[in-house]
C-alpha cells in the first residue's frame, strides 16, 4: 500500500470532475498548448505520436475547484454536522423540529443545500453506548435505508458549486460497544478482541469486509480505528475500544485496520489524537488530562498514530484532551502546537484533521461560532458536529471577512477536504445487496475462535458439565439469548435455572456488584479487568458480545474448541492466558 494517504490503486474507476475548462487545463498541464490526452500529436520526423492518457490528480482537481468557490461555499466545506431523519427529504414531525432547532431547516437535504456542506455524520443513539451522550437522535436503521439516505444526501450536494466532489458521509462504526449500524451487517467484535487474537492478517481481512459494507451503504468515512493505548485499569473510558496496552501490538493492529478500510474504499480516521487511553476522565463531560511527560507520550501514545499514518490513514481525529507535556490547559483539538507542530511537522501527516465533536463539553467553553474559528485556526480541517450550525457557519464567514481567519488557512483546509473527497470518489460503490453477505462470516468466525481467552481454569478443551444455565445482570438479555442459542447449536443442553454449570456474563460498565458468587464460569464481554474480582473457578474473556464472539465462546464451553486468545491488557493476579 502506498504511503501517500491520497494515492489509490490505478485499477479503480476514475470520476470526471466538471470544473471550468480553463482552470482544469491550467491546473493539470500548466499551459494550454498540449494536445488532448489520447490523441495523436505531430512529431518533427513526421511519425504520429500518441499522448498517453493521464488520470487526473485529485489534489490538482481540488485546487482548481476551490479557486471557483465563493466564501459561503468555502465555509460550508469544513463543516460536518449531524441531522435528524432517516431520509434526506422525507422526515417525521419530530425530526423536522430537531432540524429546525439545529439548523433552521426541515430536512437533511435542506441542511446540505443551505449551508453548502462538505460532509455529514450519521448518528445512532443507543443507551448503552458510551459515546451516545452527544447524539440525541438516530438516523440509521438497516443497510437499504442507509443507502437511500446517503444517495439522497449526495443528490442534494451534487447541486452545489462543489458538487463535482461527492461529500464526505461518515459514521462511528468502530464495532463493539460503539457501533452505529447493527442490523443486516457483518458484526466485527470490539478492537480488544482483535488484540487478543493477535492476527493482523485476520484484522485486515475483517476490516476490508467492514469497509466494503460501509461503501455499499454510501458511507465513505469511518471514524475508526481507535488508536488509543490503554494505560491500565484507569483506562475504563476507552475500554475495549482499544486494541490493548502494548504500543507495538496496538500499532500493528491499527495499521491492519487502516489497510482493510482502504481496501474497502473507505477513509479511516485515527482517534483520539494524541491518545485517550491514559486518561480517567471522559471528554464528553470534561477535559481529561494527559499527565505523562513528552518521553512517555512518544513511547506510549503516539506510536499507533504514526503507524496508522504510515499505513495510509487519510484522516486523524483531534481529541478534547489536555496534553500537559505540550500545551497545558488547552484542548489538543484547539492547539496548534499539537495539531500543526506535532501532528503535521513532526509526524508528517498530510491528510485531513477532523475535530472530535464540537458539541462535547470541552469544546462548548466558547460560543459555537467562536469555537469553530478557534478549531480551524488550530489546524483542524473539518469541524464535526457543531452544536449550532447557523452560528458556526456565520462565525467562520465573519472571521474570514474580518481577518481573524485567514483565507489562506481556510483554503488550505478546504483543499484537503475536497482532495480526500475526490480520492474516495475513484472507488466504485458496491450494490447494497452485498451488505451482510456470507463472504464476511468465515473471516469473522476464524477471528472469534482465535480471540477467546482463558485467564483461569484448565485449557484442555473439555466440555463444561451440562445442563448449562446462563445468567446476566439486567440489560444483557440479548447476549444471554445469543449464547444460549449458540450452546444449543453446539449440542449443549441449556436450562433456564439450576444447571450443573452456571455461566455468568458481565460487560461494559459492570462492577463488582454485578458479579455472581456462585457462577462456575465468569465471562467478561468487555474489558477483562473485572475478572480480578471474580471468584469463579473458570474466568474467560470474549471482549465483545457480537454473535461471532458468543458462538466461539459456546464452542469452547462445549469442548469443541480451545481458547486461543491472550489478554491484550494485564489483569491483576491473572495471567494473560493459561493456554
Amino acid at each position: 500500500m502506498p504511503d501517500n494517504p491520497y494515492s489509490v490503486r490505478r485499477s479503480r474507476r476514475w470520476r470526471t470532475l466538471a470544473v471550468p475548462t480553463l482552470l482544469l487545463t491550467l491546473a493539470v498541464t500548466g499551459c494550454g498548448t498540449e494536445p488532448p490526452a489520447g490523441t495523436e500529436a505531430p512529431d518533427p520526423t513526421g511519425t504520429p505520436l500518441t499522448v498517453p492518457s493521464v488520470a487526473p490528480d485529485p489534489a490538482l482537481q481540488a485546487k482548481a475547484l476551490v479557486a471557483t468557490l465563493k466564501d459561503e461555499d468555502l465555509v460550508g466545506q469544513v463543516l460536518m454536522p449531524y441531522a435528524y431523519g432517516a431520509s434526506a427529504t422525507d422526515v417525521s414531525g419530530g425530526s423536522k423540529a430537531g432540524n429546525q432547532g439545529l439548523a433552521d431547516v426541515d430536512t437533511p437535504a435542506q441542511m446540505v443545500e443551505k449551508y453548502r456542506l462538505g460532509g455529514l455524520i450519521l448518528v445512532g443513539f443507543s443507551a448503552d453506548d458510551p459515546t451516545g451522550k452527544n447524539q440525541p437522535t438516530t438516523n440509521v436503521d438497516n443497510p437499504a435505508q442507509v443507502r437511500a439516505l446517503t444517495d439522497g444526501l449526495q443528490a442534494a450536494q451534487a447541486k452545489l458549486p462543489a458538487g463535482a466532489a461527492p461529500m464526505l458521509i461518515g459514521t462511528d462504526q468502530e464495532y463493539g460497544i460503539v457501533t452505529r449500524i447493527r442490523t443486516g451487517v457483518n458484526m466485527l467484535p470490539a478492537a480488544m478482541a482483535f488484540g487478543a487474537a493477535g492476527d493482523t492478517g485476520a484484522t485486515e481481512r475483517a476490516w476490508s469486509v467492514a469497509g466494503g459494507e460501509l461503501a455499499a451503504m454510501g458511507i465513505n468515512t469511518d471514524f475508526a480505528p481507535v488508536a488509543d493505548v490503554l494505560g491500565g485499569p484507569g483506562g475504563l473510558v476507552i475500554g475495549s475500544r482499544s486494541y490493548g496496552d502494548d504500543p507495538k501490538a496496538v500499532s500493528e493492529q491499527v495499521s491492519a485496520a487502516v489497510r482493510g478500510l482502504r481496501t474497502g474504499g473507505v477513509a479511516a480516521a485515527l482517534k483520539h489524537f494524541p491518545g485517550h487511553g491514559h486518561t480517567t476522565g471522559d471528554s464528553h463531560d470534561l477535559l481529561p488530562v494527559l499527565s505523562q511527560d513528552r518521553k512517555a507520550l512518544d513511547a506510549g501514545d503516539l506510536p499507533p498514530f504514526q503507524a496508522g499514518i504510515d499505513a495510509g490513514a487519510q484522516m486523524v481525529m483531534s481529541g478534547h484532551l489536555d496534553v500537559r507535556a505540550i500545551e497545558p490547559g488547552v484542548p489538543a483539538s484547539f492547539s496548534r502546537k499539537v495539531l500543526v507542530d506535532l501532528l503535521r511537522t513532526e509526524m508528517g501527516f498530510q491528510g485531513v484533521v477532523v475535530s472530535d465533536a464540537l458539541n462535547m463539553e470541552p469544546a462548548m467553553a466558547w460560543p459555537a461560532g467562536e469555537a469553530a474559528v478557534r478549531a480551524l485556526n488550530a489546524g483542524n480541517d473539518l469541524l464535526l458536529m457543531p452544536p449550532d450550525l447557523p452560528a458556526a457557519h456565520a462565525g467562520l464567514l465573519k472571521a474570514l471577512r474580518d481577518g481573524s481567519l485567514t483565507r489562506e488557512r481556510l483554503v488550505e483546509a478546504v483543499t484537503r477536504v475536497i482532495t480526500l473527497r475526490l480520492t474516495l470518489a475513484k472507488s466504485a460503490t458496491p450494490p447494497v445487496t452485498e451488505v451482510g453477505a456470507r463472504t464476511g462470516v468465515e473471516p469473522l468466525a476464524n477471528l472469534a475462535a482465535r480471540s477467546i481467552t482463558m485467564l483461569k481454569g484448565t485449557c484442555d478443551g473439555a466440555a463444561m458439565p451440562g445442563p448449562v444455565t446462563v445468567t446476566t445482570v439486567d440489560g444483557r438479555a440479548e447476549s444471554k439469548k445469543t449464547l444460549e442459542e449458540a450452546l444449543r447449536a453446539a449440542g449443549v443442553q441449556v436450562a433456564a435455572s439450576g444447571g450443573k454449570t452456571t455461566v455468568h456474563l458481565v460487560g461494559y460498565g459492570d462492577g463488582a456488584a454485578d458479579l455472581s458468587a456462585g457462577a462456575t464460569v465468569t465471562v467478561a464481554m468487555d474489558l477483562p479487568y473485572l475478572l480480578a474480582s471474580a471468584g469463579s473457578p473458570v474466568l474467560m474473556a470474549t471482549y465483545s458480545s457480537s454473535p461471532a464472539q458468543l458462538t466461539a465462546l459456546a464452542n469452547v464451553l462445549a469442548g469443541k474448541a480451545k481458547p486461543q486468545g491472550s489478554s491484550p491488557v494485564a489483569v491483576d493476579g491473572l495471567p494473560r492466558t493459561v493456554c
